[in-house]
């Protein structure tokens, strides 16, 4: 764990108590407040986190101090949070969580009046202001109001709700198990759940913040989960991050299906209704690809990061979007990753075609995805980066893209490598039909970043 204070294009995040305090918070809440102007209007939410009140006091204590009104939104998810901040014409939005982050971090996400991740743009506008310290209240500032509304959960359900067919999923009654990990979701996701007639057994489902497991949505962590759904012979697993804005599946044999399939199922459903394009970032598995291309329809890659997805999402028109940590991204509800979207469209796929999840995953696209990390000293990612480019070029059929990092797709096989923006590694993923082959791929750019690290410290001395 790192005491250092991580401030990107996602938001801030650190320790509680030690990189992260409330004299911080509320310094980033001056800061935003700034780059708005005052006058201006923000909601604030938070996740269950036991830091959360204490960080969401001292947000809200800036933004007021520096001339904002604040609408409180209370413990509600990130996506619900993004969505009431679009209704209510906000002219932006806080949300306190540290998303999949255990709980001794905890972190300040910032958005936009329509509900993503600030732009680039905006998150180092914000960076600078906080950095300078300079924190400004215009002489003809009205006087700031502190309110709340308790809305957000109702306004959420029946916009997910809108997107499907309830009716005929509810005539399913399906055996739902769900894992909220006592985090943001506990409230909502029932009620979208009972609204659309399952069964629902919840566990997890307390608000306390209590995580029973690490909160990261992934297979070693799911285990409960897993025996849940063949104690209770669920037709499907939901397991959801703290603020609810990530979903994994599990099947209905208890077997964890893997964070890439979410989004690829929410694309096998949508495409087999609608015609579009679809949004997804340069890390993600090319199942979606495929899946785009057997109904002639194409996949716009982005920059990895939410905020860029959606960018993507909005200038190419898509009518999905999403990424392969289970995050799914329907425009017609808000322009975030939803877990209570992945759900519906998940339970809408079922009902459609009447088969079980692993029967829907067995449909998909087989690949096997390696992925791995190395550490990255500073001044060297380029000359990896062009080091892993030089040893593909001769490749029949390469296609290279350096938006971020490199990504190489190959006839057979994708392969990345990119620097963490958050941390001194690189980080390598592989992806092809046969594990053999990722294996041997990833394994190959590893070697290569090894030997270009090695050099670049040996010709240092």
């Amino acid at each position: 764990m790192t005491d250092e204070l991580i401030v990107t294009v996602s938001g801030v995040r650190g320790t509680i108590g030690s990189s992260l305090t409330p004299s911080v918070a509320r310094e980033f809440g001056c800061a935003f407040a700034t780059m708005l102007g005052a006058g201006s209007t923000v909601t604030i939410a938070r996740d269950t986190r036991p830091s959360g009140p204490e960080i969401q006091q001292a947000v809200t204590d800036g933004l007021l101090a520096t001339g904002l009104s604040v609408i409180d939104l209370g413990v509600v998810t990130t996506p619900g949070a993004a969505l009431m901040t679009n209704l209510l014409a906000a002219a932006g939005g806080v949300v306190i969580t540290a998303s999949h982050n255990p709980a001794a971090y905890n972190g300040i996400k910032f958005l936009q009046p329509s509900g993503p991740a600030l732009k680039a743009a905006d998150a180092q506008r914000l960076k600078e202001i906080w950095q300078s310290r300079r924190f400004a209240v215009p002489p003809d500032a009205g006087p700031a109001r502190l309110s709340t509304n308790a809305d957000t959960h109702a306004r959420h359900v029946e916009a997910v709700c809108r997107v499907i067919d309830e009716h005929r999923i509810a005539a399913k009654r399906f055996t739902v198990v769900l894992d909220s990990i006592n985090g943001a979701g506990c409230a909502v996701t029932p009620m979208l759940l009972n609204r659309l007639g399952c069964r629902l057994v919840h566990i997890n489902g307390q608000p306390t913040g209590d995580f029973a497991h690490e909160p990261e949505p992934i297979a070693s962590n799911l285990d409960d989960l897993c025996r849940a759904v063949r104690a209770h012979q669920g037709a499907v697993g939901f397991a959801q991050d703290p603020d609810a804005d990530r979903l994994v599946i599990v099947d209905e044999t208890g077997r964890f299906i893997g964070e890439e399939c979410t989004l690829a199922l929410a694309v096998a459903h949508v495409l087999s209704h609608r015609k579009g394009k679809i949004a997804t970032n340069l890390a993600t598995s090319r199942m979606a690809d495929d899946i785009a291309a057997a109904a002639g329809c194409r996949v716009i890659r982005s920059a990895i990061g939410e905020a860029n997805v959606v960018q993507a999402m909005l200038a190419e028109g898509c009518i999905l979007a999403g990424e392969g940590n289970g995050g799914v991204i329907d425009p017609r509800v808000v322009c975030v990753r939803d877990s209570l979207v992945a759900i519906a469209l998940t339970l809408q796929y079922m009902t459609d075609t009447g088969m079980t999840v692993s029967r829907l995953t067995a449909r998909l696209p087989q690949y096997v995805m390696v992925k791995k990390k190395m550490p990255c000293p500073p001044g060297t990612a380029g000359a990896v980066v062009a080091a892993v480019r030089k040893a593909f070029s001769d490749v029949q059929g390469a296609r290279f893209n350096d938006v971020d990092g490199l990504r190489i797709d190959l006839p057979d096989a994708w392969l990345s490598v990119r620097p963490s923006n958050t941390e001194p590694i690189m980080r390598v993923t592989a992806e092809a039909k046969h594990a053999a082959r990722a294996k041997k791929t990833a394994e190959k750019i590893a070697d290569i970043a090894k030997s270009v690290i090695r050099d670049t410290a040996l010709g240092a001395h």
